[in-house]
């Protein structure tokens, strides 16, 4: 086989994969179960299923298949709101000139207190969250990773005052 057709197999595998996860997302039983999981990751298949009028097989199917094809996730997410954390901010990061966003994100990403990170346009380089358990914390990190090391040029840190909503996962298409 040359390489053209092995190049042009794999590249028809990953289309009919793709066109495979994409027919399964748009199936509305699947949606109406990937929302209900999406409310509650830990509700038994008995229960969605009876409240979409299917079997617990046939939900157990649904979401093993959705899995296996790579679109659906179950993962626990904790809500730094409701949590014990008492600071919160977000920090506007310019990285140092000669030092890529990049870079300087994966020196930070390794921080337990850092919760999100994008290379964003405008300003700043990096936008980063931080979730700490307490002030003292919070200016510990400041002091060690943001203000010490010479890979950040300038940084502006917002403290949160009120959140007014803190939506973790995507919204879905389904209705």
């Amino acid at each position: 086989m040359s390489s053209n057709s092995v190049t042009d197999e794999v590249e028809k595998t990953a289309r009919l994969a793709h066109t495979e996860r994409l027919t399964m997302l748009g199936d509305d039983l699947n949606g109406k179960i990937v929302e209900a999981l999406r409310r509650d990751g830990r509700r038994p298949y008995s229960e969605i299923g009876q409240a979409l009028g299917v079997s617990e097989g046939t939900i157990r199917n649904r979401v093993g298949a959705m899995r296996a094809a790579g679109v659906l996730r179950i993962v626990a997410i904790t809500d730094p709101g409701a949590a014990e954390y008492r600071t919160e901010a977000m920090l506007g990061i310019k990285a140092s000139s000669g030092c890529s966003p990049e870079t300087l994100a994966h020196r930070l990403r390794l921080l337990e207190e850092v919760v999100y990170i994008a290379w964003v346009s405008g300003r700043f380089d990096l936008l980063v969250e931080v979730v700490a358990e307490n002030d003292v914390t919070f200016m510990q990190l400041l002091t060690t990773h943001i203000h010490g090391p010479s890979d950040i040029g300038s940084v502006e840190i917002m403290t949160g005052l009120k959140n007014f909503k803190n939506q973790f996962l995507l919204k879905s298409n389904w209705s």
